[in-house]
């Protein structure tokens, strides 16, 4: 398998079809061309639900009679795109309930409503960069992301759970020099409450600051995401492979 670097390189240069997520016999449906990778393995009729702020939201519908866009055009859309041709025959259920702005506090607050009631098989976290941005400490992050982990798995104990880094680029209004350090030093504190706690509790652990990091060592930081925040269609596009990634690696599909 290819280190992470060859994995972003290889994108860089847009050479997709030579763009290995695995390279197994266990990979991707032969009846629809496209990228190889190796695949989950799933229950029928899982729901996977999405949660998180602005980069998980990305202008979902809020009606999900709406089948165009109640999944809004970010990662969550890609992955679910890609798993519904791959494991098709598994009729799975992608629920994203991101919230524009939302900190773990307002998570926190709609956790029963937008997690618990839905019952997930799979939960997908991403929340953080407005922690920072409106002023909630670290213990203050600490404390709302245990209340989430703890409920949902007293909940369902069974329940696999995948936790996305919070992460910053240098670039947008986090172009200077100093702005940069001082969110980054910010953002790098409630990062290791993420990483801590999937250690702790054996989530899958998507290291989203480090694969950022390194894919812009290959171009430059504006190529993934334009304001040091929000990722573009190519920012996106890598969340969703290094999640099928890290996911696959976890529950391989057998």
């Amino acid at each position: 398998m290819p280190d992470r670097k060859d994995f972003i390189r290889t994108a860089s240069l847009g050479t997709a079809a030579s763009f290995l997520i695995g390279s197994n016999d266990e990979s991707s449906s032969d009846t629809v061309a496209g990228y190889r990778y190796k695949l989950p393995e799933f229950k029928p009729k899982s729901t996977l639900l999405f949660q998180g702020d602005s980069i998980t939201d990305m202008n979902r519908g809020r009606e999900e009679w709406d089948r165009n866009h109640y999944l809004g055009h970010g990662y969550v859309y890609l992955i679910a795109a890609r798993l519904h041709v791959e494991l098709q025959a598994l009729d799975l259920d992608f629920r994203n309930r991101g919230i524009s702005a939302h900190t773990s506090a307002d998570l926190r607050k709609r956790w029963k409503e937008d997690t618990l009631d839905l019952e997930p098989d799979i939960l997908s976290i991403l929340v953080g960069t407005n922690d920072v941005e409106f002023g909630l400490s670290a213990e203050q992050f600490f404390d709302n992301y245990r209340y989430m982990l703890d409920s949902s798995l007293e909940r369902n104990p069974g329940l696999r759970v995948v936790l996305l880094e919070p992460f910053i680029l240098q670039t947008g209004r986090f172009s200077n020099i100093e702005v940069w350090k001082k969110r980054r030093e910010r953002t790098d504190e409630i990062r290791e409450v993420v990483r801590d706690f999937a250690y702790q509790y054996e989530t899958v652990l998507i290291k989203t600051q480090e694969i950022f990091d390194e894919a812009s060592e290959q171009v430059s930081p504006e190529h993934w995401i334009w304001d040091g925040i929000h990722p573009l269609p190519q920012g996106h596009e890598l969340i969703a492979r290094n999640w099928i990634e890290e996911v696959s690696n976890r529950w391989p599909k057998k």
